[in-house]
């Protein structure tokens, strides 16, 4: 097995993934001068890690393709996100989520020609980002526990193309491409779940959600090839999926002692 190259889309990943990691390192300043400047409604920072699973509830995760002998089946396996939230409060009922994460979907292949005992199997995964913007709205329950739901779309960039060779230089060899068309594109996702808050501990949410992309997630070019003779087939690949999302938001510090207050000085 051997994947394909593509070093330029990769490079731009590469420095797509710093541009995350710095700002994850601005995200807590910006909460908090968010909270300092919303004091009634208060800004908080998170880090979050759901998994990808495949459900049929949401989407297709199976894609199967078939010309003459040739036939293909890739299906989505499970896989992972993480990344970082902040939220920030609209009322004590609402409020706005967004942030930056990482996600690894992971597929299984099956790859048979008729008639003949040529059968293989591989694998490939294909990573993304996105930017979330959810409005939440809060049910409480007890004095702690409270329960939310929360619906909007994310923005998600997708920076390469992916490729897998299957028993290449070999008389019967499989290439399986999957093609980006379009480096960006929208989600749709809406999500339930409950956290419970503790003022010196920060909030612990679990709950789970679902993903739903308005276009294919990617172009599948599945190829056959023995000796001279090639087969090649096409299909879209659905990215829809459910996840169970673990959510861990830090406590917001008071400063102690005297506060600067704005105004002109004396």
């Amino acid at each position: 097995m051997r994947k394909l190259a593509y070093k330029n889309s990769m490079k731009k990943a590469h420095i797509f993934y710093v541009c995350i990691l710095i700002t994850l390192v601005k995200l807590p300043a910006i909460s908090q001068e968010m909270g300092e400047k919303y004091e009634k409604f208060p800004s908080y920072f998170g880090l979050q890690f759901g998994t990808v699973i495949p459900s049929s509830f949401v989407g297709s995760p199976v894609t199967s393709l078939t010309n003459n002998e040739f036939s293909t089946q890739l299906s989505q396996n499970i896989g992972y996100t993480f990344g970082a939230t902040v939220r920030a409060g609209l009322s004590k009922r609402f409020a706005f989520e967004t942030g930056m994460n990482f996600v690894q979907r992971s597929f299984n292949m099956t790859m048979a020609v008729a008639d003949s005992n040529v059968f293989a199997t591989n694998e490939m995964r294909f990573i993304s980002y996105d930017i979330p913007a959810n409005v939440l709205v809060y049910i409480q329950l007890s004095k702690s526990l409270y329960m939310n739901a929360s619906m909007g779309f994310s923005l998600v960039f997708k920076p390469t193309s992916i490729g897998v060779l299957t028993a290449p230089g070999s008389y019967h060899s499989f290439r399986h491409t999957g093609r980006v068309n379009r480096k960006g594109g929208l989600d749709l996702q809406a999500s339930m779940g409950f956290e419970y808050r503790t003022e010196k501990k920060g909030f612990f949410y679990f709950g789970g959600s679902a993903r739903v992309p308005l276009k294919p997630l990617f172009d599948l070019i599945a190829t056959y090839k023995y000796q001279g003779y090639s087969n090649t087939i096409y299909a879209q690949v659905d990215g829809s999926f459910l996840s169970l999302d673990i959510k861990y938001f830090l406590p917001t510090i008071k400063n102690r002692g005297p506060q600067f207050q704005r105004g002109p000085i004396l």
